[in-house]
């Protein structure tokens, strides 16, 4: 039985993911900012599921992680899938600080306790939902596009990292393109549904792959837009 924490896990991906690994009998500790959703998870999976309330942008990450691993008495891979952005005609600070806040400073508190976690233990696993957008700058939500690539060039890092060690510690970056969540804003090209996305997330991570683009032919795209011409880039961006 593998123990498993899905930050952020009340909808849309974690949750499908959450799903699947209770389902292959896998002790899963989901969190989120949403009581009531964490509650309901947990309803579906009693044996399989606990819980952890919490927003990432507060001052208890850790305190709140340390709690959830006591309950499920250890970890051997953390998901962290807790995410925020929105479009903005204009540079909006509210908007701004709330991404950099979950995407990055939520994400590297609880990846670095995680990592050294699995130092001491000598073995174990890290994921992180990063984005297709981390590819290159954005027009429409240029802290969202950034925060993402922090997020994903951070995880090459660590993969080097690791190599270099020899570790028994391996990492994920996971880079969705469109999946039917809040997230995609009504958006229709190539769109997943979370159940197909999550079942192409937890293979990746079982085969503990790097990187991975879901669904897998976003891979296309990604490559598109790194080597794309900046003058034609920059007129669509």
């Amino acid at each position: 039985m593998k123990k498993v924490i899905i930050i952020g896990a009340t909808s849309g991906i974690g949750r499908a993911i959450a799903r699947i690994y209770a389902n292959e009998g896998n002790l899963v500790g989901a969190t989120g900012r949403r009581q009531e959703l964490l509650y309901s998870l947990q309803l579906e999976y009693p044996n399989n599921v606990v819980t952890e309330c919490f927003d990432v942008t507060a001052l208890d990450n850790i305190t709140h992680l340390e709690s959830l691993i006591e309950k499920m008495e250890g970890l051997d891979l953390l998901i962290y899938n807790a995410g925020y952005g929105e479009a903005s005609q204009e540079v909006d600070w509210e908007i701004d600080q709330t991404t950099v806040q979950t995407n990055v400073l939520g994400f590297i508190e609880i990846i670095d306790y995680a990592y050294n976690y699995f130092q001491k233990q000598g073995y174990g696993q890290l994921a992180t939902t990063s984005s297709i957008a981390s590819a290159r700058g954005n027009s429409h939500a240029p802290a969202y596009s950034a925060s993402k690539a922090f997020q994903s060039v951070y995880f090459e890092g660590l993969y080097m990292k690791l190599k270099k060690k020899k570790s028994s510690i391996f990492v994920t970056d996971i880079q969705p393109g469109f999946v039917n969540t809040k997230m995609a804003k009504g958006r229709t090209f190539w769109v997943s549904s979370p159940a197909k996305a999550a079942e192409q997330i937890v293979v990746a991570i079982e085969k503990k792959k790097w990187r991975v683009y879901i669904t897998h032919r976003w891979w296309v795209i990604a490559k598109m837009i790194k080597w794309m011409p900046n003058f034609v880039y920059h007129n669509i961006g």
